[in-house]
């Protein structure tokens, strides 16, 4: 893929910009909702009448107060712009008055230079820093985000009390109300892979899913049921370069989500939100090409090229302090547990799934040579995961990290001396973030990752989140302790 030079940059963004236009008019929007990520990942927003946008917004963008937004700007510096992106525009499906949403890049107002707490602009840096070594020309990216659909969801946590109760039709756990009966066919813990309906219940839910993602631009591979209960599905879209890939991520939760909700149901992308049944992940593939040729082909192990090889050692090495990014919520650590089939094991195989890095062998074609990276899950930010994931497997290959050799032996048989040689991701999220300490010059390169940045994430995921979660009394822990 050629680097485009900025004139070129320049007409492409006018084009679109016309094309935004032409798409108003077609629709008769009413409104413009502009849309950006939040530190620890969520899509913001606010909206404009379609009469206040214009051409020059485009460039000079549309001014809004930041101080609330969580890990930006304190109070007395609460100016911000939102510099909306033409190429991001869709028509939203779910808002009442007919509604265009556009992805937004943030700048200080003051000095006009993008901030640096904004996700997207850390992907930026991050892709400027790749083809800067001239390594590569375009990362592509895919991620599998698994996700529940329920019917109830309550929970509440206050000083005298903390519950949570889901339920869901499809689950073997729900028992039916005096209002609606149970009409069996239900899935049993760990058996919801691939049924067809009426034990898959939600795949009519699914399906408008994927109408709504394909209207937004998103190419859909597959839809599924996937193992656990409750509704665990899999909407697997293809795979386009970084940007595109996490702005795209960005629309599916959203869809997913809205969609749901249209149906009196919800969902989530929790990864452990049911004791005892599997959790949701996000296994995300990615390649490297260059001059419009695939780079992770080759003739070394599973057919891929030493390059590959560098990049997964690259992963591999950094993965406890990438973790803190991939997977950065407590209840990320609840599905990455040791013994119950989870990508805990910090190893490369083509078949072995509790593998941190699997090589997909479905097909030969050069093209389609990637690798897989099983760790992450749903609650990551798309482009702070990629942009981490990015530079950890060029650092591998600027460094030439080996990877070691791959595991492809069941490593539940391993004796347990064999088993004590293999690398094992954190064990809590408390840990990843102590080794993101020790070890983040990678995510410096070509600037992607600030040091103010990643200490404030730090300093969010441990102050707002991780001690939030150790002050309160676990409801398990009345089981266990009460009668001491």
């Amino acid at each position: 893929m050629q680097k485009k030079n900025s004139v070129e940059k320049e007409k492409d963004k006018l084009k679109n910009i016309n094309d935004v236009f032409k798409l108003i008019k077609e629709k008769e929007i009413k409104m413009i909702d502009f849309r950006f990520t939040d530190l620890p990942g969520q899509w913001q927003h606010f909206s404009i009448p379609v009469s206040q946008l214009n051409e020059e917004g485009f460039y000079e963008g549309y001014g809004f107060d930041g101080s609330s937004i969580r890990g930006w700007k304190p109070i007395n510096e609460s100016d911000m712009l939102v510099i909306p992106d033409p190429e991001t525009a869709r028509v939203d499906p779910f808002m009442q008055t007919k509604n265009m949403s556009i992805i937004c890049d943030i700048l200080d107002p003051i000095t006009k230079e993008p901030y640096d707490h904004d996700p997207r602009y850390v992907a930026r840096k991050a892709i400027e820093y790749m083809e800067s070594t001239g390594i590569a020309d375009v990362a592509f990216f895919g991620p599998e985000a698994e996700f529940f659909i329920l019917d109830h969801v309550a929970y509440n946590v206050n000083e005298y009390e903390s519950w949570y109760r889901i339920d869901s039709r499809e689950g073997f756990w729900n028992t039916g109300t005096e209002k609606e009966a149970n009409l069996g066919h239900k899935i049993r813990i760990k058996e919801g892979y691939f049924p067809v309906p009426p034990s898959d219940s939600t795949n009519d839910i699914r399906n408008v899913m994927v109408e709504h993602l394909e209207n937004a631009g998103i190419k859909v591979e597959m839809q599924h049921h996937e193992v656990a209960t409750a509704g665990q599905a899999e909407i697997d879209f293809k795979y386009c370069p970084f940007l595109n890939c996490a702005d795209n991520l960005q629309m599916f939760k959203y869809i997913v989500k809205n969609t749901a909700r249209s149906f009196g149901k919800t969902a989530t992308f929790m990864p452990k939100p049911i004791f005892g049944d599997n959790g949701s992940g996000m296994h995300i593939h990615v390649s490297l090409w260059k001059n419009n040729k695939p780079l992770f082909a080759g003739d070394k192990y599973a057919g891929l090229s030493e390059l590959a090889l560098y990049f997964i050692g690259g992963i591999l090495e950094h993965a406890p302090s990438l973790l803190a990014f991939t997977n950065p919520t407590t209840n990320s650590y609840k599905r990455l547990v040791p013994g119950f089939e989870a990508p805990v094991n910090l190893v490369y195989s083509k078949g072995n799934r509790s593998a941190a890095i699997r090589i997909p062998m479905y097909y030969e074609n050069p093209k389609t040579k990637r690798i897989e990276f099983r760790c992450p899950d749903g609650t990551a930010n798309p482009y702070l995961a990629f942009s981490a994931m990015l530079l950890a497997g060029l650092d591998g290959i600027i460094n030439k990290i080996e990877p070691g050799d791959p595991l492809d032996k069941d490593i539940y048989h391993l004796s347990d001396a064999e088993k004590k040689k293999i690398k094992q991701a954190p064990e809590s999220f408390t840990m990843a973030l102590h080794k993101l300490e020790k070890d983040n010059d990678y995510l410096k390169r070509g600037g992607a990752f600030s040091d103010e940045l990643i200490k404030t994430w730090i300093n969010y995921k441990m102050n707002k989140e991780i001690k939030e979660v150790q002050l309160r009394p676990h409801p398990y822990e009345f089981h266990l302790y009460y009668e001491v």
